[in-house]
């Protein structure tokens, strides 16, 4: 597992906060570094979500694209995820990540809404939010809260009630089942949340 794992996550007008947010809290309580890139078309670092909260990149995709990251996170909210679809960088970005094998996470309205259109992941599992199932192809529509597909190291999950599972899968994946356990045990989950206690996989 990697110790000094880096993730960027992709933040856009509309992004749900509750998802980007989460994960970027979860990930950096396990030591992971986290960068906020923006896919605003004004290039703009100060980002209006989608209930209005705003949050600060650490600078425009462009920039940052091409750094050492271990995992690229797209978020949902339906308007931010249709900012993605239409950004060609933001998917090449996330095709040169498959390509090379690193770890793409994509929540709730991302699946369906950027991954499907542009055919980023023709044979991978995913799950999405459950309004856009229809968004997602069937034979790969999965109806876990997180679903990890390791034949094209994809994470997805469906929505921002499940960005805790989420996020700590992804801190599984990328700095072990035991740092995923440590990170979960601040919490107090709720009961039902995958917690790393009980030997379930997500």
């Amino acid at each position: 597992m990697n110790s000094n794992a880096a993730v960027l996550i992709c933040l856009a007008p509309g992004t749900e906060e509750i998802e980007a947010v989460t994960v970027a809290d979860l990930l950096v309580r396990a030591g992971i570094r986290v960068t906020f890139a923006s896919v605003a078309d004004d290039g703009s670092r100060e980002i209006r979500c989608s209930r209005g909260v705003r949050l600060m990149a650490d600078g425009p995709l462009v920039t940052l694209a091409d750094g050492d990251y271990d995992a690229l996170v797209l978020p949902g909210g339906l308007q931010g995820a249709e900012c993605f679809r239409d950004s060609p960088l933001l998917v090449e970005t996330v095709r040169q990540f498959s390509h090379a094998g690193r770890i793409v996470a994509a929540i709730c309205a991302a699946p369906g809404t950027v991954l499907v259109p542009h055919d980023l992941f023709p044979v991978g599992n995913m799950s999405g939010w459950p309004g856009l199932k229809a968004t997602i192809p069937a034979g790969q529509w999965s109806d876990r809260r997180v679903t990890w597909d390791p034949r094209v190291n994809l994470l997805t999950s469906q929505g921002p009630g499940t960005a805790m599972d989420f996020g700590l899968k992804l801190i599984d994946l990328l700095a072990g089942r035991e740092k995923a356990r440590e990170v979960a045990e601040q919490l107090v989950l709720a009961a039902g949340i995958y917690n790393y206690y009980d030997g379930e996989s997500a």
